[in-house]
């Protein structure tokens, strides 16, 4: 087992191409199924029978030469819908883009399936390899659970794995209980009555009522919400209107509320209700607030982190681990998972500046550039925890 990372290095290319083959197709959302295909020829190339168990989402299982508990590894598919602007050779052209690694983390799993195959003797009970559609939308964690991932074989512990630009390369980033913030994707509409600007008595302005309901929803932060307690609400979008002298008839406004805590995320969305009702009805008019998805909190397991990033050291060595306590307010829809069966997420770092000018910009950004040379890395650390994890835990 020591020489886990020895062959993951032996077959970086071929974890490379898959990489580069899923950055050049990316595909968006719940319907993926260029990449599906890709993975699962790749599987089933490998002694692999892989299943989908909902639109886009693939599992596939291995057992050992003896039995045990069932450990699950995790990599969404997704891409974001934006232009890419890298220089690389495999750059998108169709105007989506893998800007937040997703096309990294498939690549390794797959590196990792192809390991476990390598190592199938050292297995001791079954791993069970999860692809899953739209986490960025938030919806594909829990299709898959619905439609029975955690099940045949019941799933005892699960991990997943998140690349992260900007972090040195191959430092491996574990968080200690709830280290990633829940997230709820609302839309307001709020309804008036259109007139001329000339004459606003004659009609109701929802301009003027989302305005107010934007202030009054701040409030919630300051004065409803203990100050220990972190909260971010966020309105990205308020669109309404054509022409500079008509008041509209409608306005649409779009956000975010992100909590460390999922009793918080629904105290606050429930307020949020009573306002952007209460105030449209004080102003003549009418709004309604809408959820359009949400995922909760994340949180890891601390005696399944303490446990895999110990064996982790095998792989990135002592200075390779960093733990830590607390949390951000990105989100993450493999918390879904979190709050089934304990769990652990790792970032692993894929490129600082310092390392190369490319790497290190922002996730999400239509230059980043992630640090190939941490594939076999990623490979080695799901591969090497999952074995490991069943060995220690017949």
């Amino acid at each position: 087992m020591n020489n886990l990372l020895e062959q993951a290095n032996l077959i970086k290319d071929e974890i490379v191409s898959y990489r580069r083959h899923i950055h050049a197709n990316p595909e968006v959302g719940t319907h993926l199924p260029t990449t599906t295909k890709y993975v699962m020829d790749k599987l089933t190339e490998m002694g692999y029978e892989p299943k989908e168990i909902c639109d886009s989402g693939i599992v596939a299982t291995i057992e050992g030469s003896k039995p045990g508990k069932t450990f699950l590894l995790r990599a969404d598919m997704d891409a974001l819908p934006m232009e890419e602007s890298t220089a690389c050779d495999f750059a998108a052209k169709n105007g989506a883009m893998h800007s937040c690694g997703h096309d990294m983390h498939t690549a390794m799993l797959l590196g990792a399936a192809k390991l476990l195959k390598q190592n199938q003797d050292k297995i001791e009970g079954t791993v069970k390899l999860v692809f899953q559609p739209d986490e960025e939308g938030f919806t594909g964690a829990k299709k898959m659970i619905e439609a029975g991932v955690l099940q045949n074989p019941k799933v005892d512990a699960a991990m997943a794995m998140h690349v992260n630009s900007g972090t040195p390369s191959n430092l491996v980033v574990c968080g200690l209980g709830t280290s990633i913030g829940g997230c709820n994707r609302f839309r307001i509409v709020v309804k008036g009555h259109g007139c001329h600007g000339a004459m606003p008595e004659t009609g109701v302005d929802p301009i003027n009522i989302a305005v107010h309901i934007y202030q009054a929803v701040q409030e919630i932060v300051t004065r409803e919400i203990v100050a220990t307690q972190p909260v971010v609400i966020t309105f990205g979008k308020f669109a309404g209107g054509d022409a500079p002298n008509i008041i509209p008839g409608e306005v649409v406004m779009e956000g975010t509320i992100r909590t460390l805590d999922k009793a918080v995320g629904e105290q606050v969305f429930s307020r949020m209700n009573d306002i952007v009702t209460g105030t449209a009805k004080m102003f003549r008019g009418e709004a309604e607030l809408i959820e359009l998805s949400s995922v909760p909190p994340l949180t890891n397991d601390k005696a399944l982190a303490n446990e895999v990033t110990g064996y982790l050291k095998d792989i990135v060595g002592e200075q390779g681990i960093w733990l830590f306590e607390g949390g951000g307010m990105g989100s993450e829809d493999f918390a879904s998972y979190s709050y089934e069966v304990p769990s652990l997420y790792l970032i692993l770092g894929a490129g600082a500046k310092n390392e190369n000018p490319e790497f290190g910009e922002p996730m999400h950004n239509t230059k980043v550039v992630f640090n190939e040379d941490v594939l076999p890395t990623g490979a080695a650390i799901h591969a090497y925890s999952a074995i490991n994890w069943l060995k220690n835990n017949k």
